[in-house]
């Protein structure tokens, strides 16, 4: 989308066609495009109302039924905190007491909208024109918010008492980056905004190594339905927590669950070393968020488990306990992992289609399943990993 098809879209008849369409269909999505060109509707705002129309559709995953009245560009849509995350983080600007907020890098306003939504003022900043007039649009239902057209670091931070920072982790061709130090402000830029206001909190890729978050942040780690969606580092009267590293996870029936090591006094600390263990009669596998906070050794110590191999995050115990961090198997054969034996075992039980899980293998479940040339009417989940140092099969039995 560019800035006339923007323009085209905000008038009154584009806000009506907008307002007007059915619920995106793929499928019927060319001939209600082309009946509307052919009742005289400009071209140009057909296809943007269109787009809008699939983008709101994709977006009802992320912001549930307030996509219906936002506006989104692709990029901003792909990079956007979603609903439920960004009332996370307007909920700890509320409880440290901020009144008035530096969004720096808002996107398409997402953090922006949830903050307002709790009556905080929101100065949100936003280098791209089109962007942040697509964020003007987004927040016009929050009179707390206001956008800038600018760089970042460009606004004066006088009168602000905290700051949210979601840098610029693409390249203008669309590659993720992966070094903070490259990151559009890069982190150390954004770090020393904490001297002139010492409440921070900003969002860094969930890939970020340990040894590269600063000590006295408190970095968290979030997963919505079992997918890790970001990372957060909070400092200051944001971080209630003190310095160290936490596992949020949301989970399906709307739930907010937190796994914080209390042992740790900094973010960077090393990850602490669980006890292995032999294969018993239950596996877990936990959470992407717990993994990547380094504490799935905690997490396996909470329900009496151990790692199945060290640095393996795969956990083994002898009961049955529920919680939002792992997801439990029951533990039904092991094998050495080979293909021949592997393929025989499971056509000798008719399994047909078979779920494949790995850690600490090269082997690429894809191809597996095309050598393992299975058919018949049973299904079967294996996990391939480490035991006792040997690469292995585990059959298991998700529960």
């Amino acid at each position: 989308m560019d800035a006339s098809a923007l323009t085209k879209l905000l008038s009154p008849e584009g806000w009506a066609l907008l307002g007007q369409l059915p619920p995106y269909d793929e499928s019927a999505a060319l001939r209600l495009a082309t009946g509307l060109r052919e009742r005289g509707v400009d071209a140009e705002l057909v296809a943007a109302a269109m787009t809008q129309s699939r983008l709101r559709a994709k977006a009802r995953g992320k912001f549930l039924e307030f996509a219906d009245g936002m506006i989104f560009t692709p990029e901003g849509l792909e990079q956007s905190t979603r609903l439920a995350v960004g009332a996370h983080h307007a909920a700890r600007y509320a409880a440290a007491g901020a009144t008035r907020v530096a969004d720096l890098g808002c996107g398409i306003g997402g953090d922006a909208m949830a903050m307002g939504a709790l009556g905080l003022s929101v100065v949100a900043v936003e280098r791209d024109e089109l962007t942040a007039a697509v964020a003007t649009v987004n927040l016009r239902h929050f009179p707390e918010a206001t956008v800038q057209h600018g760089d970042a670091l460009d606004l004066d931070l006088t009168g602000f008492d905290a700051i949210f920072a979601d840098p610029a982790r693409r390249t203008r061709g669309g590659r993720r980056v992966f070094d903070p130090r490259a990151y559009s402000p890069s982190l150390d830029e954004l770090l020393a905004l904490r001297r002139q206001v010492p409440a921070l909190g900003l969002k860094v890729g969930p890939g970020i190594p340990h040894g590269m978050l600063p000590p006295d942040a408190h970095a968290q780690w979030v997963s919505v339905a079992g997918d890790v969606v970001e990372a957060g580092l909070w400092f200051g009267p944001l971080a209630p927590e003190g310095p160290g590293r936490s596992a949020m996870a949301l989970t399906h029936d709307g739930g907010t669950h937190r796994l914080t090591d209390r042992e740790l006094t900094s973010a960077d600390a090393p990850v602490r070393m669980g006890r292995v263990r032999p294969l018993d009669t239950y596996l877990y596998e936990p959470d992407g968020a717990v993994i990547r906070a380094g504490l799935v050794a905690l997490a396996g110590e909470q329900v009496g488990a151990g790692l199945v191999a060290e640095s393996i995050a795969y956990l083994t115990g002898p009961r049955l306990e529920r919680t939002p961090f792992l997801t439990p198997y029951r533990v039904l054969d092991t094998l050495p992992f080979g293909l021949k034996p592997l393929r025989s075992y499971l056509r000798d039980r008719q399994v047909g289609t078979v779920t494949i899980k790995k850690r600490g293998t090269a082997v690429e479940p894809g191809q597996l399943r095309r050598q393992l040339s299975l058919t018949g009417p049973n299904s079967a989940t294996i996990i391939l990993t480490r035991l006792a140092g040997r690469q292995s099969v585990i059959v298991v039995e998700p529960l």
